[in-house]
């Protein structure tokens, strides 16, 4: 991803600007996540790998907002729709 790019700030509701290196992170691990070879994208949601990935996004998301040791944080569905 080249830095060169013009910069475009979004102060919409919704998708937001990112750093330029979440970006390049986000963009090795779609085509390589953590050297499996593999698009994040691809992995088994029964492997190894992902529960890793689950359980460390869980635990950086209790962290982030605070949330007490004794909840859960769960990922669930959204089902939304437009009326």
């Amino acid at each position: 991803m080249s830095s060169t790019r013009p910069k475009v700030y979004n102060f919409g509701a919704g998708p937001s600007a990112l750093p330029l290196n979440v970006l390049e992170k986000a963009q090795r691990d779609f085509l390589n996540y953590e050297n499996t070879g593999m698009s994040v994208m691809e992995i088994s949601h029964r492997s190894k790998t992902f529960e890793n990935l689950l359980n460390k996004t869980k635990q950086d998301l209790k962290t982030l907002l605070q949330v007490p040791d004794n909840y859960e944080i769960l990922f669930m569905q959204g089902g939304g729709r437009r009326i």
